[in-house]
């Protein structure tokens, strides 16, 4: 009886880059992203396979297209290849010792950045205890600084009473406040709101264009 092929180890933490040249595969970290590519393998079975297409090019015919759905079959099937189980089984091999899964999330993470050794979780479940004292720390102290500007008087030196006008009505020059326009010299300062329902008098009027009020 021919013997059982070993077992291919594999995460989910990969993709396969391979093609019909050659085998790659691209680890990389559930929580950061950050990873690591296998060194590119060529696959030599399909390398000789290339060198028979050449010839069957200069022949043509019946054994050029016979060459290309053998060439299109092989490559479907390339996920059952041994040649390409033992390159992956190669290269988890290789970063097994850059990753580690956590018992929390079941994420595969990187140990350079995203594994709590001390714990032996990753940071997300089990967050570095400095980094979140700093964190805290950073969060707090911009609180406080919102909470001791908002104590401060900013409206002092400013005219509230007046209404605000960032165009000169005459010109239509932008203005940063101030009763008279900086470039026609018209009067921005309203000249008063109305007694009976508060609306803006415009300047010279007489009676409120909102209710009638005389002025």
């Amino acid at each position: 009886m021919k013997p059982m092929s070993e077992i291919v180890p594999f995460t989910d933490n990969f993709s396969d880059l391979s093609n019909l040249e050659g085998y790659q595969f691209e680890f990389h970290c559930e929580r950061c992203g950050n990873g690591y590519r296998s060194p590119y393998v060529k696959n030599i079975k399909e390398q000789g396979k290339g060198f028979l297409r050449a010839a069957n090019s200069l022949l043509g015919g019946k054994l050029n297209q016979i060459s290309g759905a053998a060439e299109t079959l092989s490559y479907d099937r390339g996920t059952n290849s041994k040649q390409k189980d033992k390159a992956l089984a190669d290269a988890v091999q290789a970063v097994k010792d850059q990753f580690k899964q956590c018992r929390g999330c079941g994420n595969w993470v990187c140990v350079a950045v995203c594994w709590n050794a001390e714990v032996g979780q990753c940071s997300m479940c089990s967050p570095f205890v400095t980094e979140e004292i700093s964190r805290a720390q950073a969060a707090a102290q911009v609180e406080q600084i919102q909470t001791k500007v908002r104590e401060q008087d900013w409206t002092s030196d400013l005219d509230l009473t007046t209404r605000a006008k960032v165009k000169c009505p005459s010109c239509g020059a932008a203005t940063d406040g101030g009763k008279f326009c900086p470039e026609c010299g018209h009067k921005l300062a309203s000249s008063g709101f109305c007694t009976g329902c508060g609306a803006e008098m415009k300047e010279g009027a007489k009676f409120c264009a909102e209710c009638g009020t005389k002025v």
